[in-house]
């Protein structure tokens, strides 16, 4: 298992989730907080879907970038925040069933980037479907708060 430099990392990623507008929007949770790897898991809906009734590529795009870039700030240090530079996603699959869940884990944690990965799964009936899997590159936010009133002041 590898240590984190804040050993309040998790309640520090459960607080920051928290503050996401976009993850409220859409019925995002967190639901697991490990050192280097976080889930989400997403109900399913119809306004969440495009035409053809799949889950739509930006909304699994957004859990993936949140999965990875959560399982990233658990290895930061108290002091830093952080932002995705950029993620490449493969859909592998039409974005289907009850649930989705985003499983995000860390490649490699540096001093000023992070490299993370996250997969995308479909779940009906107790089935699991991969439906995409992502790489990102995340920048690590030294001397930088992590919510925009802090930053401010």
């Amino acid at each position: 298992m590898i240590a984190p430099p804040n050993p309040r990392f998790a309640e520090r990623v459960r607080d920051s989730f928290g503050r996401q507008a976009a993850m409220r929007l859409i019925g995002a949770t967190l639901t697991e907080v490990e050192p280097g790897a976080v889930m989400i898991d997403l109900p399913v809906r119809e306004d969440l879907t495009q035409q053809h009734r799949y889950v739509h590529g930006g909304i699994v795009g957004m859990i993936a970038d949140s999965a990875g870039g959560y399982a990233a700030f658990t290895l930061m240090p108290a002091e830093a925040s952080v932002l995705t530079v950029e993620y490449k996603i493969n859909m592998l699959a039409p974005a289907t069933g009850e649930r989705l869940v985003a499983r995000g884990t860390v490649v490699k944690s540096g001093r000023t980037l992070a490299v993370a990965r996250a997969e995308v799964f479909g779940v009906a009936a107790g089935r699991q479907t991969l439906v995409a899997s992502m790489q990102q590159t995340l920048m690590v936010m030294h001397g930088m708060a992590d919510h925009a009133d802090a930053a401010r002041l």
